[in-house]
């Protein structure tokens, strides 16, 4: 099963709000969401980040953070009682999210992807946007059923955002 397959069948299976919107195929954040018809802030934007806790050990993060702001990883690191902080490899994010980038949803389906959401992005809009594992496909997800499902799996919501 697909990540957009699990996605739907998660949402499904805990009675999500959301709707589907079919647009042209986009990953960037700025462009897909003038496509979806919203302010850039209410998209959910999803980068997998790689900290370094010893000198052979690494933990990865799904960082999840409001359209218009970039992941703080001197946080994430911190978060994580790291030595360093960066993106992960487009190789290893896209086989840790199970989706190619720029489709990477605000979900992990992986053991090894901790999920971390910015709070910002649970007050900016009654929905978030996001791809939906697909370039030409997004879903609007009402923010507060998101957010039950960050307290059902035991995400953690933290300050990860540097504005800019």
């Amino acid at each position: 099963m697909g990540g957009y397959e699990k996605l739907i069948a998660l949402l499904d299976e805990y009675g999500a709000r959301y709707r589907l919107i079919d647009h042209e195929p986009e990953g960037r954040t700025e462009v897909v969401s003038a496509y979806r018809g919203h302010p850039v802030e209410h998209a959910a934007k999803c980068m997998v980040v790689m900290v370094k806790t010893g000198k052979k050990t690494r933990r990865y993060f799904l960082a999840v953070v409001p359209g218009d702001a970039r992941v703080d990883l001197g946080r994430l690191k911190a978060l994580a009682g790291g030595t360093y902080a960066s993106f992960a490899t487009p190789e290893k994010a896209e086989s840790l999210a199970g989706s190619t980038s720029g489709t990477i949803l605000p979900f992990s389906f992986h053991e090894d992807l901790e999920l971390v959401v910015d709070p910002a992005l649970l007050d900016v809009s009654p929905d978030i946007f996001f791809n939906a594992a697909r370039l030409d496909r997004s879903l609007a997800l009402r923010t507060e059923d998101y957010a039950a499902h960050l307290r059902r799996v035991g995400a953690r919501v933290e300050p990860i955002t540097a504005k800019g």
